[in-house]
């Protein structure tokens, strides 16, 4: 199956996408040095990046007529500080908004389905009426905006639009599931939120869900507190355990009586295993592995705990909320995590290396899709896809036959 990668960053969704069985067309990201992390990774041969169509641009002047039909798949994480909690929330009056732009495409190329990802400042009550209208666009592409209407005249039309039940043109539609979730609740090492937007042609008449959550925080605490083979597991002894938190205690007490059907939520411990200190002489062993001085404590700015899903990763390196890309060590300290520990808690395999300095890379990390999360979500497509093709064959073979 075929998909183009929009705003692709380091290429976190679109690894992704790809280890879901999809084919990347192209791959479009105007920054340099995110271009440059998925071209080198390309040109060392790794080979989930190996071969990749990767254009350094803007996507509004990139020539997607050249691909005509058969675009099975659109995904991509339109940029997100207009968005961000720790953004300046212009929306639509900040010229990053690039939502216009992915429904322009995907009006151009009419793909089989979508998914875009966001933060979840999206879904704030202050945005309410341009997340709907957002969530509009993308159902009905083909109603665009008319030249000199605003966003709100635009709006009241596409109301209108979904209220008469009837499209318009060509009939181009999506059935279109917004879905927020934390990354945690599917075995990524991090509280992260995110909302994702997932949409299927109308005439493929498929019905489509968000894969149900897989992991959860009852099942790390039982696993800690009530069976203890998380610290089993680690190798830590009993006397060198830290107590538990009163603030859990009750909820560990309903825990022993009703085990989780659910994996445990993954910690910073789980997804270090393996790393040496990065001040070791192994972390050379390492790409991407070195000590980073400064992290400091203050405010709003206290650290990721060994053993819970990290905070989420900002696109920082320093300050509110830029900066709480540290780990608490078990003495109560903080350090800066590495790039290397960053990728892992972003579920980026070992072997993908990254381009620019510490804060750069940190960058690029902070506004990644989770690889793994964006494999869950564009397997779950991917099969909804493969299934609908399947019904349209067995369709056309019985009108074959009944023909013959």
């Amino acid at each position: 199956m075929k998909c183009v990668e929009l705003f692709a960053g380091a290429g976190g969704l679109a690894m992704g996408v790809h280890l879901a069985g999809f084919e990347p067309q192209a791959v479009v990201e105007w920054d340099r040095w995110a271009c440059d992390t998925i071209r080198e990774n390309g040109v060392r041969g790794y080979p989930l990046v190996a071969g990749w169509n990767v254009h350094e641009g803007d996507v509004r002047t990139f020539d997607w007529e050249s691909f005509g039909d058969g675009i099975d798949l659109v995904a991509g994480g339109p940029p997100c500080q207009p968005f961000s909690m720790g953004g300046k929330h212009k929306a639509y009056d900040d010229s990053r908004d690039m939502f216009p732009a992915t429904v322009d495409i995907i009006r151009r190329l009419q793909p089989r389905a979508f998914i875009v990802e966001n933060v979840k400042g999206l879904t704030r009550s202050a945005f309410a009426n341009y997340y709907q209208y957002i969530l509009l666009q993308l159902s009905f592409p083909e109603v665009a905006r008319y030249e000199g209407e605003d966003w709100l005249g635009h709006f009241r039309r596409l109301q209108k639009e979904k209220a008469s039940g009837k499209s318009i043109g060509s009939g181009l539609t999506y059935n279109v599931v917004p879905t927020l979730v934390n990354a945690a609740d599917y075995g990524i090492p991090q509280k992260r939120e995110r909302v994702f937007i997932v949409g299927f042609r109308s005439d493929l008449g498929v019905e489509w869900a968000f894969p149900k959550a897989t992991h959860s925080f009852d099942a790390l605490l039982y696993d800690q507190w009530v069976t203890g083979e998380y610290w089993e597991r680690h190798g830590i002894a009993k006397e060198a355990r830290p107590q538990m938190p009163d603030k859990v205690a009750a909820r560990v007490r309903k825990l022993e009586k009703t085990s989780p059907d659910t994996q445990p939520w993954r910690t910073v411990r789980d997804a270090l295993v393996g790393l040496p200190d990065p001040r070791s002489g192994d972390a050379k062993n390492f790409s991407d592995h070195r000590f980073q001085d400064g992290a400091k404590v203050y405010p709003g700015h206290t650290g990721s705990p060994l053993d819970l899903p990290a905070k989420t990763l900002k696109a920082g390196d320093h300050g509110v909320p830029g900066g709480e890309n540290m780990l608490v060590r078990e003495d109560g300290s903080v350090r800066y995590f590495t790039v290397r520990e960053a990728a892992r808690i972003q579920t980026f395999p070992d072997g993908y290396q990254f381009h620019g300095s510490w804060t750069e890379t940190m960058r690029q990390l902070g506004n990644a899709v989770p690889v793994m999360l964006g494999r869950i979500v564009a397997a779950s497509v991917a099969e909804r896809l493969i299934i609908a093709r399947m019904l349209e064959l067995s369709r056309m073979s019985s009108k074959v036959r009944g023909v013959v």
